[in-house]
């Protein structure tokens, strides 16, 4: 059963909140697919298609049945979202005190001596 509710919300959103409605006039693309056989009887299916979807919508004879197919106009669905946010209480149970020793590695080295005629090495040669 909660799949069954699933189904239907998610098939609700998807049919309002996005242009799945389009769907819904797919009956219209063969009836239409149809009335241009009896004009023309040698016109594919995929002809029809390159036709009416490749070339943009040019205001010919049948202009107004061509903005019924799918996905040709926009109906100005639109989809908000709003945050909701839901306060969730999570406790934490330390049930034994784990001791992280902390390391004291001394990095300093006597051989490492910084030296403040280092830059001296890049300068260009005297004269004397």
């Amino acid at each position: 059963m909660k799949k069954l509710v699933a189904i239907l919300f998610l098939t609700l959103y998807m049919l309002s909140a996005t242009e799945a409605h389009q769907l819904l006039k797919l009956p219209a693309v063969f009836k239409h697919y149809a009335e241009h056989q009896k004009e023309n009887k040698h016109i594919s299916f995929l002809k029809f298609l390159n036709m009416h979807y490749m070339h943009g919508s040019p205001k010919d004879k049948d202009y107004r049945k061509d903005m019924e197919l799918p996905f040709k106009s926009a109906d100005n669905c639109s989809a908000s979202l709003s945050p909701t946010f839901i306060n969730v209480v999570t406790q934490v149970f330390i049930s034994k005190v784990i001791d992280i020793p902390v390391s004291t590695t001394n990095t300093h080295r006597e051989d490492f001596i910084p030296s403040a005629y280092i830059s001296n090495i890049w300068q260009p040669p005297k004269s004397c």
